[in-house]
C-alpha cells in the first residue's frame, strides 16, 4: 500500500495553487486544507469589525486580541466542494472578493495571527495524507513534507486569470487593477519579517505560464507516484 504523504504547495497569488491542491487531494483521497482561506477569513472578520482597511492598514491589538473568537472550519457543500466557514457561517464567496484581497496582506503579516493559524494547520495535517497550499507551508507549517511544490507564473498571466475569475463571479475589475493588487500582495508576502514567501530549498518549482491544467496535474501526480514507491 502506498504511504500517505504530506504535500506542501506554496507560491504566488493566482498561480492555481488551490485548484491543483483540491484536484490532487481528491485523486489521492487526501485531506485538503486551504491555508490562504484561513487568512482571508481572519481578514474578513477584521473588515466586518472595521479594524482593517487598504489605505490605513490594521489595528493590530484589536485583531490579535480577537483570535480566540475566530473559529475557522472547512465543510463540504452540497456539490462536494470545500467551503470555508467563519464562526459557523459559510463565507467561501465573500473571502474571495477584491475587498478582502486588498487587506489580507495587512492581516497575514501579524505574527500572532500567523502563529495561531500555523498551529491549527499543523493539527489538521498531523497524521499525513494531506495536501495544503499557501505561502509558508513548505518552509514553516510542514518543513518535513515529503513533497514541496513552489508554483509560479508570469505577472500578466496571473492577472488575466484572476480578472477572468472575478468577472465570472460578477466582480468587474480591469486587468491593470488586478495586476496592481497581485504585485502589491507579492511584495508584502515576500518582504514580511515573519514567514516570508520563499521557495523551500528542496521544493520543486512549477511554472505553469504555458502549460495546461491537465499537463500540470499529470506532472505533479508523477512526482507523487515517484515518492509513494
Amino acid at each position: 500500500m502506498p504511504k500517505s504523504l504530506t504535500i506542501a504547495i506554496d507560491g504566488h497569488s493566482s498561480t492555481g495553487k488551490s485548484t491543483l491542491a483540491k484536484e490532487l487531494a481528491k485523486a489521492l483521497g487526501y485531506i485538503y486544507v486551504d491555508s490562504g482561506a484561513m487568512y482571508r477569513a481572519v481578514a474578513l472578520f477584521a473588515l466586518r469589525n472595521q479594524w482593517v482597511s487598504a489605505a490605513a492598514g490594521c489595528q493590530e491589538d484589536k485583531i490579535n486580541q480577537s483570535l480566540p473568537d475566530v473559529q475557522i472550519s472547512f465543510e463540504l457543500d452540497a456539490q462536494g466542494a470545500n467551503a470555508t466557514h467563519l464562526n459557523g457561517e459559510r463565507v467561501e464567496e465573500e473571502i474571495r472578493t477584491m475587498e478582502v484581497s486588498n487587506v489580507v496582506s495587512h492581516v497575514a503579516k501579524l505574527v500572532p495571527v500567523r502563529r495561531h493559524l500555523v498551529a491549527l494547520q499543523q493539527a489538521m495535517g498531523r497524521d499525513g495524507g494531506v495536501v495544503m497550499d499557501g505561502r509558508d507551508i513548505g518552509t514553516v507549517v510542514f518543513p518535513n513534507a515529503e513533497l514541496k511544490i513552489f508554483m509560479t507564473a508570469s505577472d500578466q498571466v496571473r492577472a488575466e486569470r484572476r480578472q477572468q475569475e472575478l468577472a465570472a463571479k460578477g466582480q468587474h475589475w480591469t486587468v491593470a487593477e488586478v495586476l496592481e493588487n497581485l504585485q502589491s500582495r507579492d511584495k508584502a508576502d515576500m518582504e514580511r519579517a515573519d514567514s516570508p514567501l520563499i521557495a523551500a530549498l528542496d521544493a520543486r518549482t512549477l511554472d505553469n505560464s504555458e502549460i495546461t491544467k491537465a499537463e500540470q496535474f499529470d506532472l505533479v501526480l508523477a512526482w507523487v507516484k515517484e515518492l509513494e514507491a
